[in-house]
């Protein structure tokens, strides 16, 4: 059977050929691929019309987006904010993100999105400018695949959910920072079948794209409080609007150094000058009516909405707050540039579009601000295309983060990452500092006109402070400066000034040691400086542009006046170390800050004093007592950390050259200030008395129990703990290698306070003044002196001049007898020996 099945099967196959031969070839053509078009895609959605048409399909949710012809090769603006978030996540509600240009672009059967770099400028006139591009990276966020196209039309379709339901745009899990020290709550993964679409708003010139990415982590290791309900599954809910770029008049602005304006940084890359910024600020796109008149309305005023949750019993306040700026803009020749309404109940828009400035009001667990005043701007000229300022509960009640008061100290503050330069602290300063001011005032018998008059005034400069970022001021954190001890409570005057040269700072509540002397307690209109800055950035340009630049000369010539210096955050004294100028800073009022620190410190201790009597009730437990408590002796701290600056301390005056005025850029503090700033800190910080020992309070300094929260924590009050750490924080700044080296340095240019000097000073701080029995607070601070001069002698980051001078510290020291009781003499005893043991190798 086999060898005839091999020879049959070559028969056949001859067989089959002869016959194909004599058989009609045919090609069997398979039939064509039916093409997808826009229409069977979008045939089973809704349509939002808009700026970028819409398409949802009502069955899947799945978003298609619409690309036309003409938008091609165009420019837009992407801004994006969080709707809602969790703060451990880095982000909560009205928290805006990014704010960029990008183009759209075809490459071939793609689109690609490409935000653009606009921190160069090349004057086309010059023939550089055609190599424009080299060496600069834009950014091409994603190329995504066209889903189908209408060539007749021009129009283009793509795939929402790849576009939005992803990080594509923004990156919404923040990134773990290294080194950080501390444990940090971390988003999971990114769940492709939970994240979805919330709402979509389409208007004529811009799209809102609301999307709630969930995050899924099955094994958490980090808790993210009580705002996260399960830390395997936390949701973040993102806004992404994409906006047309304005097509208008509008004049870009250019920064200067001696005026505080947020910008855009852009380096000139054609100019030969030495200094090549061409920045431009933030403002609103103002134009007048009448621009002839030397006063006109606006053709499009600053119209503010108060959104409907704010409470009915602040609205009036915020709205006379808001419209005091219009002092402002009269000096740049506007008036009603700010108008401000309230949004009705029954309203339908959502206070999150964009075509309406909104200040809202939330209560939120773990509140980040009390008030936040944030805008978005076209990226290539610095109009302002919106705003929004966000107003916290807490604010206004008695409620605090227990942890700020009775938690570590805080240390150095945490730099913020670039996109959050505009990031406001001013409630977590001014919500304490207006709590320890309702404290002295309820200590002193205020009436409840006098309660409603502060808390009305400390809300007006909330609402004056952040509306004055969505101007585009950044902060001046040196207005405090402007009058004198003597004169802050001269109410004729700050009513006709204020009580600082600008609302953009972050001073301490004006309570008076003296009630009977008390004025205003905050400012309540624009000061000097404010008014100084709207003219300069929204006056109308001249037509002669010689002469418009004459007058920007003459106005900006006054920056030496008193009434309008100026310091930002960057050159602020708050952190261990940064800054040099010591009237730039936080938490200080009047044009001597030594001598109203004092006053503040002794205003703390009378008032930790009577606490006791003050919130001990019946039917009630100590947490109120405790709460007093710590903000007295926070606002006590404060004030020394003030006063510290000094020492070491430089005056920077950035007037230009030939301004009237004009001096030296920098002239140390004088010896007589930096050594009656040590003086202070040797009576209220260093001594056996320091920050207020109240022995008979301490008993009653407990936490109200609350399920099982002391577990891991014994809760009672670590008062040496406590005060060593505020004792801590003053020397690292005293001790920090910048400042004692600075004090060397401006040897050179008129500082006659050196660092021995200073250093003896301190060792007496911490030593002298006792003379039998060495109080346990200060053997503590004792024991911690030492091991810093210990570690600045062996610390290779110290200069020679700093490491000699520690080493004579330690060597008078180990000079000092032992006196006291046996505990004191012991404690001498284990100073040098640790003295000896450093130094025996």
């Amino acid at each position: 059977m086999k060898k005839l099945f091999f020879i049959c099967v070559p028969f056949l196959i001859l067989a089959g050929c002869v016959s194909s031969k004599n058989k009609k070839h045919t090609v069997i053509t398979p039939p064509a691929a039916k093409t997808t078009t826009i229409a069977d895609k979008i045939k089973s959605c809704k349509k939002l019309e808009g700026l970028f048409p819409l398409y949802q399909d009502t069955a899947s949710g799945n978003v298609f987006v619409l690309l036309k012809k003409e938008q091609i090769n165009k420019q837009y603006i992407y801004f994006s904010y969080t709707v809602d978030g969790v703060v451990a996540a880095g982000h909560f509600r009205g928290s805006f993100r990014d704010n960029k240009l990008f183009t759209i672009k075809r490459y071939f059967d793609k689109i690609e999105f490409t935000v653009l770099n606009t921190g160069f400028y090349f004057d086309p006139a010059n023939p550089i400018s055609k190599s424009a591009a080299a060496n600069i990276s834009n950014a091409t966020l994603t190329s995504q695949k066209i889903i189908a196209e209408d060539f007749k039309k021009g129009e283009i379709l793509l795939d929402g959910n790849s576009l939005f339901l992803s990080e594509i745009f923004s990156q919404i899990k923040p990134s773990v920072i290294p080194g950080a020290g501390v444990a940090q709550f971390s988003l999971g993964s990114l769940s492709k079948d939970k994240t979805k679409f919330i709402s979509l708003r389409n208007y004529e010139k811009n799209t809102d794209i609301i999307v709630e990415y969930v995050y899924d982590n099955p094994a958490p290791v980090i808790g993210g409080g009580k705002e996260v309900t399960d830390e395997r599954s936390v949701s973040i809910t993102v806004q992404h609007t994409l906006i047309e770029a304005p097509q208008n008049n509008f004049k870009p602005r250019f920064d200067d150094p001696r005026i505080g304006y947020f910008s855009e940084e852009v380096d000139d890359m054609t100019t030969t000058n030495t200094v090549d910024y061409r920045d431009v600020i933030h403002r609103w796109n103002l134009v007048k009516k009448d621009s002839l008149a030397a006063l006109s309305d606006p053709v499009e005023p600053i119209v503010w909405w108060i959104e409907n949750t704010t409470p009915v019993e602040f609205r009036a306040t915020i709205k006379e707050a808001g419209e005091k700026w219009n002092l402002a803009f009269e000096k740049a020749g506007f008036k009603n540039a700010v108008v401000i309404n309230e949004q009705s109940d029954t309203a339908t828009w959502d206070a999150g579009d964009i075509r309406y400035n909104v200040l809202r009001w939330t209560s939120s667990p773990q509140p980040p601000f009390g008030g936040y005043g944030p805008s978005f701007v076209d990226p290539r000229t610095g109009q302002i295309l919106g705003a929004d300022i966000m107003l916290e509960y807490i604010f206004i009640t008695n409620r605090i983060r227990q942890e700020e008061f009775f938690g570590a100290v805080s240390a150095m503050p945490t730099p913020l990452p670039k996109r959050f330069n505009n990031y406001c602290d001013a409630n977590d300063y001014l919500h304490q500092t207006t709590l320890f001011g309702n404290q002295v005032l309820e200590s002193k018998g205020i009436n409840e006109v006098e309660k409603r008059d502060y808390l009305k005034q400390s809300l007006y400069y909330l609402v004056l402070h952040e509306m004055g970022h969505t101007m585009g001021l950044n902060h001046n954190m040196k207005a405090s400066q402007m009058l004198k001890p003597a004169q802050i409570n001269n109410k004729i005057l700050t009513r006709q000034i204020g009580l600082t040269a600008s609302v953009m700072d972050y001073p301490a509540a004006n309570v008076a040691l003296d009630k009977k002397q008390q004025g205003d307690y905050f400012t309540t209109r624009p000061g000097p400086y404010d008014l100084w800055a709207i003219e300069f950035g929204y006056t109308p340009e001249l037509a002669d542009a010689n002469n418009e630049k004459q007058r920007v000369h003459t106005l900006l010539a006054r920056s030496n006046d008193s009434t309008l210096i100026f310091g930002n955050d960057a050159d602020d004294m708050r952190g261990f170390g940064g800054g040099i100028d010591p009237r730039i800073n936080v938490n200080d009022l009047s044009g001597d800050a030594i001598t109203y620190g004092i006053e503040r410190v002794q205003l703390s201790t009378q008032l930790m004093g009577g606490l006791k009597e003050k919130y001990t009730k019946p039917n009630q437990s100590y947490q109120e007592l405790r709460q007093a408590y710590g903000i007295a002796q926070s606002e006590y701290y404060s004030a020394l950390n003030v006063i510290s600056r000094y020492i070491g301390g430089v005056y920077v005056n950035r007037t230009f050259i030939g301004d009237p005025g004009a001096g030296k850029a920098y002239t140390p503090v004088s010896i007589a200030d930096q050594k009656r700033a040590m003086a202070a800190l040797s009576r209220y910080a260093f001594s056996a008395n320091a920050f207020g020992v109240q022995n008979d309070l301490y008993p009653y300094l407990q936490n109200q129990r609350r399920g099982f929260g002391f577990f891991g924590n014994n809760e009672d009050p670590k008062i040496h703990d406590r005060v060593l750490a505020y004792q801590r924080n003053l020397m690292t700044h005293l001790l920090h290698p910048g400042v004692l080296k600075r004090l060397s340095d401006t040897r050179m240019y008129g500082n006659t306070y050196t660092v021995l000097m200073m250093m003896n000073d301190l060792t007496g701080g911490c030593f002298k003044g006792e003379t039998g029995n060495i109080a346990t607070i200060r053997q503590n601070l004792q024991l911690m002196y030492v091991e810093r001069m210990i570690g600045i002698v062996k610390s290779p980051a110290y200069d020679a001049i700093s490491q000699g001078a520690a080493l004579a510290q330690l060597n008078q020291i180990k000079l000092m007898p032992g006196a006291g009781n046996d505990e004191s003499k012991a404690h001498m005893a284990n100073l040098k020996l640790k003295i000896e043991k450093a130094f025996e190798n």
